[in-house]
């Protein structure tokens, strides 16, 4: 019987070895070619930069939509551009057309 016992105990550990084994190269090759790998930096890199333009790109759409509201601030509404606004709102202004500004006369 105490053979038996440490033929079984020797079994045991072999396929308790053999499993660890097995746990550490699927983590091994999780690590080197998974998701979050080694592998999927340069992907992951490239990703990064397309997002960083995007961002830049938006920001700079956000600057310019920012300094459209600034002008349209109800205390001091920038006259050319409220005009621009109206004008291309009702459809009356033009691509071909050239706006003039023309000093009001002075008042006698």
């Amino acid at each position: 019987m105490g053979k038996n016992r440490n033929r079984r105990d020797a079994v045991r550990e072999r396929i308790g070895n053999a499993a660890a084994l097995a746990v550490l190269v699927v983590i091994g090759l999780m690590a080197l070619i998974g998701p979050s790998g080694v592998l999927a930096w340069s992907d992951h890199s490239v990703q990064l930069e397309e997002y960083q333009q995007r961002i830049a790109t938006l920001e700079e759409r956000r600057d310019v939509l920012e300094n459209r509201v600034d002008l349209l601030d109800p205390d001091n509404v920038d006259a050319d551009f409220a005009d621009e606004l109206v004008r291309g709102g009702l459809n009356v202004a033009h691509e071909d057309e050239y706006i003039v500004e023309i000093e009001p006369l002075p008042e006698r």
